[in-house]
């Protein structure tokens, strides 16, 4: 790229069951409840904390079944789009659950297979600079919001339209019909996102940054990579590459794409907050019985370097508990991966530091954070205890590039999404009709 610097059957007779008695169970609760006049008056609610940040800074948005999401941002010089101080106010809850305190991009690493080019994005390609004029028509029904741009490349011009804040339509949030011959209402919700995102350009391509806030409280975050193939490129001859054009003259040199995010998590304050890892161990008997799995879990007291697996996660727990009593905590759920062996700092995907303001990139870090602390996170993993967690994801792509990437390129999306675990005592969107059916009923 020019310009860079190298470096077994369902059982559903007792549900059918269950639902026929919901209506009588209901009748009942609703004449030993007695007179509404006896119920003890509810206090009223709190106010809603402002974000601490000015009005153009602020984002509100109210979506479907009456969730509130809250947030503040900001742009970096070399993170570009930081988000600040988000919360999920589902229906329901009096107050706003506090989920990240930052969240922002960490780096994107992008090594050459042939080894001659070796690229950080963000902090030795001017990512943050490259932030590209976004059209009214890429915000449908949303709006585009002015960025101040730190060591803009036309100094004299530093503001540009690049940031939209937009919804789109998620789909279905849920679906629950009747079984076949049972005569009972059909459950389901399109669900609408709240949209955040960026276009930066570096290169040849154009990384759309991505943040999606859903009802039901789940955020996922992924970054597109589009533009164009680097025609500078065209030298793979050593067999590295793919063909692209007419025969076999042109060969496109494949590459790497690792993004990695940095999440500092504000679960009840940052302070309280804890990571566990869950781990599944199959067990097949014989005899052709069915198999078994038992989980357990791990507190994770000190600072991590995690391999997923298919039966491996982690959340981060708070301090709050949900109206069951149940520790509030977000799993975090990779997407679709390759990693790269090639250097330390990429070979794990899930990365758990205490907190140090000075660690800010997964590799070249631009500050000085000691002697000997190195400038990747992968050094900073030294058996600290976890007393402040920050978790960094790592999420990998192998281009070998094709035919159809020319031209402009289709975006090829990567990613993860942060699930709410026992945030709220049921399903946040729940429609009224089925709010009694929390844990055994009936």
């Amino acid at each position: 790229m020019p310009g860079r610097r190298t470096t077994g059957t369902r059982r559903p007779h007792r549900r059918a069951a269950l639902l026929a008695t919901a209506p009588l169970l209901l009748a009942v609760a609703a004449l030993t409840a007695g007179p509404a006049a006896q119920a003890a008056p509810e206090a009223p609610a709190a106010p809603v904390p402002t974000p601490n940040c000015s009005a153009a800074h602020r984002i509100t948005q109210t979506l479907d079944g009456g969730t509130v999401w809250r947030m503040c941002w900001h742009y970096e010089g070399n993170a570009g789009l930081v988000l600040d101080d988000i919360s999920y106010q589902p229906k329901g809850e009096r107050t706003p659950v506090k989920v990240l305190t930052t969240a922002k991009l960490a780096q994107i690493h992008v090594p050459y297979d042939d080894g001659r080019n070796e690229y950080d994005d963000l902090t030795g390609q001017g990512f943050a600079q490259g932030l590209q004029k976004l059209d009214p028509a890429e915000c449908p029904g949303g709006t585009l919001k002015t960025v101040k741009v730190p060591g803009a490349w036309d100094p004299a011009h530093p503001d540009i339209r690049g940031l939209c804040a937009t919804t789109r339509a998620r789909g279905h949030a849920y679906r629950m019909g009747p079984y076949p011959g049972e005569r009972a209402k059909i459950y389901q919700l399109q669900g609408t996102d709240l949209l955040l995102y960026t276009v930066n350009k570096v290169g040849w391509y154009e990384y759309i940054s991505e943040w999606r806030f859903s009802g039901d409280g789940t955020m996922t975050l992924q970054v597109g990579a589009t533009g164009t193939v680097s025609p500078a490129d065209y030298d793979a001859g050593d067999g590295r590459g793919a063909p692209l054009g007419k025969g076999a003259k042109d060969y496109a040199t494949s590459h790497s794409h690792n993004v990695f995010w940095r999440l500092n998590f504000g679960l009840g304050g940052s302070a309280g907050n804890k990571v566990e890892q869950f781990d599944s161990a199959t067990t097949v008997p014989g005899g052709g019985r069915t198999p078994t799995i038992r989980t357990t879990r791990t507190p994770v007291t000190k600072e991590l370097a995690g391999d997923a697996g298919p039966l491996r996660w982690w959340r981060v727990v708070g301090a709050g508990r949900n109206k069951d009593g149940h520790p509030r905590s977000y799993e975090i759920v990779p997407g679709p991966t390759s990693k790269y062996a090639g250097r330390s700092y990429t070979r794990h995907d899930v990365y758990f530091t205490e907190y140090n303001t000075c660690e800010q990139f997964a590799s070249n870090n631009l500050a000085n954070c000691g002697t000997k602390a190195g400038n990747s996170v992968d050094t900073w993993v030294n058996g600290q205890p976890l007393k402040h967690p920050i978790a960094w994801v790592n999420i990998g792509f192998h281009h070998i590039a094709r035919d159809e990437d020319q031209e402009p390129m289709p975006v090829h999306w990567q990613g993860f999404q942060l699930v709410p675990r026992d945030v709220t005592a049921m399903n946040p969107l729940t429609p009224p009709s089925l709010s009694e059916h929390n844990g055994h009923y009936g």
